[in-house]
């Protein structure tokens, strides 16, 4: 039994934001059905994500298919049918299926859903107790309502990337976006989490809602200490939080530091995260220098940071003298947090990634076994669900109309002549 057995979710959504939401909704059990636009001459058809290759899957034959990693990443454990939204035949057989769904998520830009009947007026007018969820750049209301929004624009309109990358007076400084799509991941993860909190009143009361959800929104939202820096203190003193590099704005010694070179001498790097005075001390203590806990420069937190021009380079030169796998040991007896800094090939070697399962292998139709990132959700009594690959165009186009609308084979085939389907 999965925690959301028995909710049915209408996606779509393409891209990252919205199908981030519903895979996680779909790990934890719900049955989310991807619509898709279909093939044509004009279109390949399907999420533009499938295309987003390579790396692409390599089907039985060892030659590439076209299900690129990008696509495969986001879209375990659903369904998918293919559904023409711009022709007035799929637009009605949208209206039918969210008359039977708990759950529509939306990621067009604002105004369009309502061209086609498909807004949240339209659809909670057949069906109450819906749970509409739009994702947009900006949200459904303001001066920026009408733009496209892109996570990588996001990043630096949101002030992610002012406070991203290498300090501005040092080699390689200046904005950088990360690694990974965070405006996009986050405001897919807060949607699922509001989602879950509309589904909990529409039980209680029998009444959906419209949930709004924007990029924007959720990367102010993720500045965090950053953002409360700033309000709190920041704006009233004229300081503006910068570029820290791999240091952080609130604690010292928080940082990056370069150890001694391996055999073959290259450099070697680990991250030091000290949180507390305590845990300075002990670190003190493990580098051969206690008398740095007791100096007054250093013994608080706060003593650290106003000090940090101090301190810093006092521990580069003292953390250069010691081995990587030797500053590691030592650190990890004394229970002082560190850790060192892997590829992705030592991320998937790890004995902990994979003592957690964090890899999971499915059958596809077009491969015996795709390994992918599993759910980092870990539920006692309700587990996550691992029994559908992310799926293939239309796929299930059949089973979904025929389980949710009680449609016939022969109307299943008139829709598809009609190229609704």
């Amino acid at each position: 039994m999965n925690a959301l057995d028995g909710i049915r979710i209408l996606d779509c959504s393409r891209v990252l934001a919205g199908p981030w939401c519903t895979q996680t909704l779909a790990d934890l059990g719900a049955d989310v059905v991807k619509v898709e636009r279909p093939s044509g001459p004009q279109h390949p058809g399907g999420d533009d994500t499938r295309g987003w290759g390579p790396p692409f899957l390599r089907g039985r034959d060892g030659a590439d298919t076209g299900e690129a990693a990008y696509y495969l990443g986001a879209n375990r454990n659903k369904r998918s049918i293919s559904c023409d939204l711009a022709a007035p035949g799929g637009q009605a057989l949208i209206r039918e299926l969210a008359a039977q769904a708990d759950v529509f998520v939306e990621n067009y830009k604002v105004g369009d859903m309502a061209r086609y009947g498909l807004d949240y007026a339209s659809l909670s007018a057949l069906n109450p107790r819906l749970v509409y969820t739009s994702i947009t750049g900006f949200g459904q209301t303001g001066p920026y309502k009408d733009r496209a929004g892109y996570d990588y624009a996001i990043q630096g309109m949101g002030g992610l990337m002012s406070v991203t990358g290498e300090r501005d007076d040092r080699p390689g400084g200046g904005p950088q976006k990360v690694g990974v799509a965070v405006a996009d991941l986050f405001t897919g993860l807060y949607a699922t989490v509001a989602i879950q909190a509309a589904l909990r009143h529409a039980e209680r009361t029998g009444q959906g809602q419209h949930i709004d959800m924007a990029l924007l929104d959720t990367q102010v939202a993720m500045l965090a200490n950053l953002g409360a820096n700033y309000l709190v203190r920041g704006q009233a003193d004229g300081q503006v939080p910068q570029r820290q590099g791999n240091a952080h704005a609130n604690i010292v010694p928080y940082q990056v530091f370069e150890v001694a070179p391996d055999a073959q001498g290259l450099a070697q790097h680990i991250i030091l995260a000290v949180g507390n005075d305590g845990q300075f001390a002990k670190f003190c203590d493990v580098a051969g220098r206690p008398e740095l806990a007791q100096d007054p420069r250093f013994m608080r937190n706060r003593d650290r940071v106003q000090h940090r021009a101090e301190l810093v380079p006092l521990l580069e030169a003292l953390m250069k003298t010691r081995a990587k796998a030797d500053w590691l040991a030592a650190l990890e007896a004394a229970k002082v947090p560190c850790g060192p800094i892997n590829n992705l090939a030592e991320v998937f070697d790890d004995p902990q990634v994979q003592h957690r399962g964090m890899v999971h292998t499915w059958h596809h139709p077009l491969a015996d076994a795709v390994s992918l990132v599993a759910s980092p959700l870990k539920l006692s009594t309700t587990p996550v669900r691992n029994d559908l690959p992310p799926p293939l165009l239309g796929e299930h186009t059949d089973a979904v109309l025929t389980e949710w609308l009680g449609y016939p084979a022969t109307r299943i085939e008139q829709l598809r002549r009609d190229g609704v389907v």
